[in-house]
């Protein structure tokens, strides 16, 4: 019967001391080696290959080449009439004097937050229809997805505040120049910012530190919430809890504020008996909750309750009308119902072609 025989000097083959299996793995943890157990946490932390998760890959929309180039001609063309009109509000807004007033400084914000959030994700967007990689970094997918959640919620708050000012301005109009004074908008603008800085960095460090380790394809056309907690190997309930409570609470909260706030607008109105009266206060609310209308109404059906989507290309659909549709209305929905607006924009045009 042949021994194998152990020479001098010569040792024993190694053996795998880190089985796969939970049991055998603590009772042999203290054989691994410092590699081998780096390794294991990078695999427990959510990574991919035993890697930390350096970048993502935005999947955005399915389709052929002519498919590619028809959304990538919409969205510029409608990005740029967002950046257009929104530019032209603030602009109008700042240099005539006559609408230095609380109604138009919230307009103006309104307008800023619709340019800075359809700029936060088209102009990436864009270049990853015409791009084959479609990656962006794990930093830039956080930054994007921070700053997305910070104006969407901050202008959902602002809209209430603008319902706020309209009751006041018509239903208490003699305390109105007291209660809405400069320093008074300011602060409530400033806690719109806060309240928006507040939701998106509870989801933001809530989300980015999940481990993504199923994949890091994400299937949309910028970094959202949604998709990205479809991407973790962990229990999610956490996540989702917070994310529809929050927004729950914000969009549910706003829009009975917005409610209640037009339920009592519209009960003074109809007490006037001034008929020009009735026909521009009806003109001026109703373009506010015509914007209140769209935006809420697209918000609460992706964030607010669970399973409001059907699948992510009716998602991608949804996002697209509130991140891009929605700053190209609302510079129309204001400037063609309001006569001051439209005056003014009449003023502006005369002074650039006495030019």
């Amino acid at each position: 019967m042949r021994r194998s025989v152990l020479k001098l000097g010569d040792r024993p083959a190694k053996e795998n001391t880190c089985p796969n299996s939970v049991t055998q793995r603590y009772r042999h943890l203290t054989h691994c080696s410092a590699e081998e157990l780096r390794a294991m946490s990078h695999h427990r932390n959510g990574t991919l290959s035993g890697k930390p998760l350096q970048e993502f890959v935005l999947d955005g929309f399915q389709g052929g080449l002519q498919t590619q180039a028809l959304l990538f001609a919409l969205f510029l063309a409608l990005y740029l009439a967002a950046v257009l009109g929104n530019l032209t509000m603030i602009v109008v807004i700042t240099l005539d004097a006559r609408l230095h007033s609380p109604m138009y400084f919230f307009l103006k914000n309104l307008s800023f937050l619709d340019l800075c959030y359809s700029s936060v994700i088209y102009p990436k967007a864009l270049a990853n229809v015409l791009s084959s990689a479609k990656v962006t970094s794990f930093g830039g997918c956080a930054t994007q997805f921070f700053f997305f959640s910070m104006m969407g919620t901050t202008e959902t708050l602002l809209l209430a505040v603008m319902a706020y000012d309209r009751f006041l301005a018509i239903c208490s109009p003699l305390h109105y120049p007291i209660t809405m004074c400069p320093s008074a908008c300011a602060r409530l603008v400033l806690g719109c910012y806060g309240g928006g800085c507040l939701n998106s960095g509870v989801q933001a460090i809530l989300t980015f530190r999940l481990p993504f380790c199923s994949s890091n394809h994400i299937d949309h056309f910028f970094c959202d919430v949604v998709p990205l907690l479809q991407l973790t190997c962990t229990d999610t309930f956490v996540n989702k809890l917070v994310l529809f409570g929050i927004c729950g609470l914000i969009i549910v909260g706003t829009t009975l504020g917005v409610l209640i706030s037009y339920a009592y607008i519209t009960v003074t109105i109809l007490r006037m008996c001034s008929g020009a009266g009735r026909h521009k206060l009806f003109s001026t609310c109703g373009s506010h909750m015509t914007a209140v209308s769209l935006f809420y109404g697209t918000l609460f059906v992706m964030y607010a309750q669970p399973g409001g989507v059907a699948s992510m290309e009716q998602g991608k659909v949804v996002s697209v009308f509130y991140t891009l549709v929605i700053p190209v209305l609302n510079p129309l929905i204001y400037s063609l119902r309001n006569k001051e607006v439209k005056d003014a924009l009449r003023r502006l045009g005369h002074k650039l072609t006495a030019l």
